[in-house]
């Protein structure tokens, strides 16, 4: 073999083989990240299996429901009032004497509080309501209470804020039948009202400051701290095993479908007889039965209604627009009937009125007069 043949070749094909010591260097590296990676699982791992959650879960059974917690009550359909309102209370003050004022009506008769009585759920108990010299109204009376969180205001919706809901009332001939430029005037020879008037409004007494102190008083007239609302907020015990089973059973029933959010309702128009006709079955239909159909004139809105709001539901009977029904027991039935179209059976119906009668809260301004 010559001289040559014993010289490394050298050119583009052969191939470079790294010192031994920078292949151990390598290796070393790996094996070291390899360790730290396992070093790290094995932490993780002691971490979960002292502070981790080992317990089974439950099966969702009756016993085993629990409340949402303050921070996720928002997941459930239903949603508590705000526990408090902040309003000018020199304003609130104001509303309130012109919302049991008699003064505010043609004859002196008829005040806010006649139909909507905050000791009866903010309505008056009756089919439909009595205005000035025994006149009879034409449908039934919705609560005051919580209204400033409707989408819209009556049963067809026809006012678009609290402020024009109040021309519905002042004007109705079978309710207060009094006009603004008479009611102005009145109020304006009343000395009890000029200074008060004068120190909130520089333009002292008109429909719009009268207006606007009702609305005050009204967006005070809210009912929270009901017991359902306690139990939203994680007070476990606020409610009893039934009435837990009948809120599940109002959900499963398709209830909250119209029924849901802060009011239970109050924030959607819809058609009363979805799965079947309440009117053709119940007959003499009358004007007030047409419901939204009166006010946009679409065929679409025949018979559709703003979806009453369920709160304080157990102390505003009779019920529905025509209020046909003295019981919520009824009411319930009715509901299954004629928009769930299915049937219900007593120990449902029971246990559903049950959770109904949670809906009511507190009043904070009882016996103001």
């Amino acid at each position: 073999m010559s001289e040559a043949d014993n010289k490394p070749k050298i050119g583009k094909h052969a191939e470079a083989t790294p010192p031994p010591n920078r292949v151990d260097e390598r290796r070393e590296r790996w094996e070291f990240f390899i360790f730290l990676l396992f070093l790290l699982v094995l932490l993780a791992t002691a971490v979960w299996l002292i502070f981790g959650d080992h317990t089974p879960p439950e099966e969702d059974t009756l016993e085993s429901f629990r409340p949402v917690s303050e921070a996720t009550f928002s997941r459930e359909p239903i949603q508590p009032l705000p526990l408090q309102v902040k309003i000018d209370p020199r304003k609130v003050a104001l509303g309130q004497r012109l919302f049991f004022d008699p003064r505010l009506s043609k004859d002196d008769t008829i005040a806010c509080v006649t139909c909507h009585d905050l000791s009866h759920g903010g309505a008056d108990g009756k089919k439909v309501p009595t205005g000035i010299g025994g006149a009879q109204g034409v449908i039934n009376t919705l609560s005051v209470f919580n209204a400033t969180y409707h989408i819209a205001w009556f049963w067809d919706g026809r006012a678009a804020t609290l402020n024009d809901q109040i021309d519905g009332p002042i004007h109705n001939p079978k309710e207060m039948g009094i006009t603004w430029e008479a009611l102005v005037q009145k109020l304006k020879h009343a000395k009890d009202y000029q200074h008060d008037f004068h120190a909130l409004y520089p333009d002292g007494i008109n429909e719009i400051n009268i207006k606007d102190a009702i609305v005050a008083f009204e967006k005070t007239l809210i009912t929270p701290n009901a017991r359902f609302d306690r139990y939203l907020r994680g007070e476990n015990d606020a409610i009893s095993t039934e009435e837990k089973r009948g809120y599940q059973l109002f959900k499963e029933y398709g209830c909250i479908a119209c029924h849901q959010g802060m009011n239970i309702g109050g924030n959607m128009f819809q058609l009363f007889g979805v799965a079947k006709n309440y009117f053709e079955n119940r007959g003499n239909i009358t004007k007030a039965d047409l419901g939204r159909f009166n006010v946009t004139g679409q065929e679409d809105d025949r018979h559709r209604f703003r979806v009453p709001s369920l709160r304080n539901v157990a102390l505003t009977a009779p019920y529905f627009h025509d209020g046909s029904s003295t019981t919520l027991d009824q009411a319930v039935r009715i509901m299954a009937e004629y928009q769930l179209g299915r049937g219900i059976s007593d120990e449902d119906a029971a246990l559903i009125v049950a959770f109904l009668n949670t809906l009511s809260g507190e009043y904070p301004y009882q016996g103001a007069q």
